[in-house]
């Protein structure tokens, strides 16, 4: 395990993020990241850091005070602001009470902060209050829960860790661990370090830099005692081909998978809430999955309680998935889904009376990992962040696993009553259901023509409204610098890739890869096209032909692909066209441009009516005269601009506003307004289908007819 304080670096951060409670309270930010960047010790917020100073109130009180990570917080990209600042001189002393509901040391938190805050601390919080040390640092690292969660741990971690680290039988998080923990510390002279089994690890030390120091040279004892006793060889890996083939099998069955575990939403207009897709294909899993071993990891919990509000208490297991029969396996896979529900209904039911206050009434029982031989894993979330920490969660879940019985152990995890009190506690259900979801969110929407104007203004709109948005375009600068702006804003919501609408490999290659992304498509914006400006006496033909390519044959190609994928979905979907006025309201000199836009009018009419039956609607919205979205111009005005300002005898200026004073409400229409209408049908505000919406300030000539 490499330690990677850097002096100079933890310096820097010093200087750069100044904290009211002083440096040391900066120090254990730095510490906390250091942790969050290195996977085998924490992940996507599972362990928490917290550090006792002192915080002067404004009438002057000196306090006794704790900073200690909130609930959720991913630790690789913590900030000061997302400590919370309790009042420690308090809280100590509810060390002594006999109980403590997580609803009423909630109430206790929130009434003993000292600067105000809307997060909530950490669940493991008076584990840190009770530790009588400055600095704690708590984890779940890869090679201690290879050591806690077998048969015989307490001995193997005596054996790997020494006197030096005290070991702590599992209690659920809150009051019992805390004071669990803090009860060994007293027992264990010069204990520096305890071990909860089936759990984690906890550190203390005088400073950040101690308690950090302290966890790199615990864990790496841990996993230099597992490569010792590594003593049965690793499974065969699977090679290229298998993995190829792994990968292809994952574009064809995620939709459908994705379509099987949408819950009803009850809402008639959009009958299925989305779920985000990310599978684990790997050599390792591939060989894993293919062993006698499978069966065995399908029947096991998880490493922690931690993980369970993302992954459940077990995974689906899809025996002798058969992928050259799809109609087959959607039944193969529907049946497993529907069993595995009831299973999961049963054992809510057995352990419901253990949470008072828990209510299963609509509760999902869909899985949220299966695992698929010949295919590799598929993990399941709310949004991409989501089911990427679900994925990592269940791929340090095999690994541990796999090097449990690689180093002659059997696994041992928790009861499943343990399991139902950490999965269902809804303190810790608050991690994951902070807020109402966007309207959007867990959908997926793949945006043609993106680079342009209109097209960033409505990958913006989508993704303001929560949804997973597939920039495409023709390869260059212009798209390479969209992906850049809008992923430093949204993150891995968005991804961009390259496009040729007239290219039927091209097309499939871009659904595929938006598949592999986020595991399904929901929403299809076409809205690449060109433009050209001739007289039709004077009309090159080939000049004609390159926009009937574009405009008509790759509507057609992406109409076309878009089908095959909701059949395969089968959750619905939108289609909207960004057609134009010109398709009511053609004008001289602009024929190639309206018939071929005219044409892609049609064809998603008629797409209405042969796709209905599968749930999807396709609309259009009609723009006139968009110019620029920002610092990004139209590259169809950009075409025909010249021309007309020529024509006119206008600049830029004054042919824009030339096309503002022709509308009857004088108004600039922008990419803003067409990402609205497009996102008037793709949040499904009427039941409305074949349907165009006029973005054009108002044109007679132009309304629909």
């Amino acid at each position: 395990m490499k330690n990677s304080w850097i002096d100079r670096e933890a310096e820097n951060f010093l200087r750069s993020q100044r904290h009211p409670a002083g440096a040391a309270v900066a120090l254990l930010v730095y510490a906390t990241r250091l942790v969050g960047g290195q996977p085998d010790l924490a992940m996507h917020g599972g362990g928490n850091t917290s550090l006792k100073g002192a915080f002067t109130t404004l009438a002057g009180d000196a306090k006794a005070a704790l900073f200690v990570k909130a609930s959720g917080v991913d630790m690789e990209r913590i900030t000061p602001a997302e400590f919370v600042c309790l009042d420690l001189g308090y809280l100590r002393r509810l060390r002594g009470l006999p109980s403590l509901a997580d609803s009423v040391m909630a109430d206790e938190f929130r009434t003993h902060l000292l600067r105000p805050s809307e997060r909530l601390p950490s669940i493991e919080t008076l584990l840190h209050v009770f530790i009588d040390s400055p600095a704690v640092i708590h984890t779940h690292p890869t090679a201690i829960l290879a050591l806690t969660n077998r048969v015989g741990a307490e001995e193997a971690l005596a054996e790997a860790l020494g006197d030096a680290v005290g070991l702590v039988p599992y209690v659920n998080s809150g009051l019992a661990l805390g004071r669990a923990v803090a009860d060994a510390r007293d027992r264990q002279s010069g204990c520096r370090a305890a071990v909860v089994l089936q759990h984690g690890l906890v550190v203390w030390g005088d400073s950040p830099r101690e308690a950090y120091d302290a966890t790199i040279a615990t864990v790496s004892r841990a996993e230099a005692y597992l490569k010792k006793r590594r003593c049965r060889p690793a499974l065969r890996r699977s090679g290229k081909r298998e993995m190829e083939t792994a990968r292809g099998r994952y574009r064809q069955v995620a939709p459908l998978i994705r379509g099987l575990l949408s819950p009803p939403s009850g809402n008639p207009d959009a009958p299925r809430c989305a779920t985000i897709l990310a599978p684990l294909i790997s050599p390792e899993v591939l060989a894993l999955l293919g062993s006698p071993a499978a069966d065995a990891l399908a029947d096991t919990v998880p490493l922690t309680p931690d993980y369970l509000v993302r992954t459940r208490s077990w995974p689906l297991l899809l025996q002798q998935p058969d992928y050259d029969d799809p109609d087959g396996l959607r039944r193969q896979l529907a049946a497993a889904i529907e069993a595995f529900g009831r299973r999961y209904g049963r054992y809510v039911r057995r352990h419901a009376p253990r949470l008072p206050e828990f209510d299963p009434s609509g509760l999902d029982l869909l899985p949220r990992v299966l695992l698929l031989p010949g295919l590799g894993v598929v993990c399941a979330g709310p949004d991409a962040a989501g089911a990427r920490i679900c994925r990592d969660i269940t791929g340090q879940t095999l690994a541990v696993k796999e090097t449990i019985g690689q180093t002659g152990g059997q696994y041992r995890g928790l009861t499943h009553g343990h399991l139902f009190d950490m999965e269902f506690r809804a303190y810790q259900r608050a991690k994951v259901t902070a807020g109402e979801p966007a309207p959007l969110s867990g959908r997926v929407a793949i945006v043609t023509g993106a680079a342009g104007a209109i097209g960033s203004g409505v990958c913006e709109g989508l993704l303001r409204q929560g949804c997973h948005v597939a920039a495409t375009d023709l390869a260059g600068a212009g798209l390479d610098a969209l992906t850049l702006r809008l992923r430093a804003l949204h993150g891995e919501r968005i991804i961009g890739m390259p496009l040729d609408v007239t290219d039927g490999a091209s097309v499939s290659a871009a659904f595929g890869r938006t598949v592999e992304a986020f595991g399904g498509v929901d929403i299809v914006v076409i809205n690449a096209g060109l433009a050209h400006v001739s007289p039709l006496v004077t009309m090159d033909s080939e000049a004609f032909r390159r926009l009937e390519r574009v405009n008509v044959e790759g509507t057609l190609l992406l109409l076309a692909e878009a089908g095959r994928l909701f059949t395969r979905q089968n959750t619905g979907g939108d289609i909207v066209l960004v057609s134009t006025k010109n398709v009511f309201a053609p004008g001289p000199q602009f024929g190639a441009y309206s018939a071929t836009k005219a044409a892609a009018h049609q064809l998603c009419r008629i797409a209405s009516l042969e796709f209905a039956p599968l749930g999807v609607r396709v609309n259009m919205v009609a723009p006139d005269a968009v110019f620029s979205h920002g610092a990004v111009k139209s590259g169809l005005w950009a075409q025909v601009g010249p021309d007309r300002m020529k024509a006119r005898g206008l600049d830029e200026q004054g042919l824009e506003e030339y096309y503002r004073q022709r509308n009857l409400l004088k108004a600039r229409v922008t990419a803003e307004h067409v990402a609205a209408a497009v996102l008037f049908f793709v949040t499904r505000q009427t039941p409305t289908t074949g349907a165009t919406i006029p973005v054009d300030g108002g044109l007679p000539e132009a309304a629909p007819r």
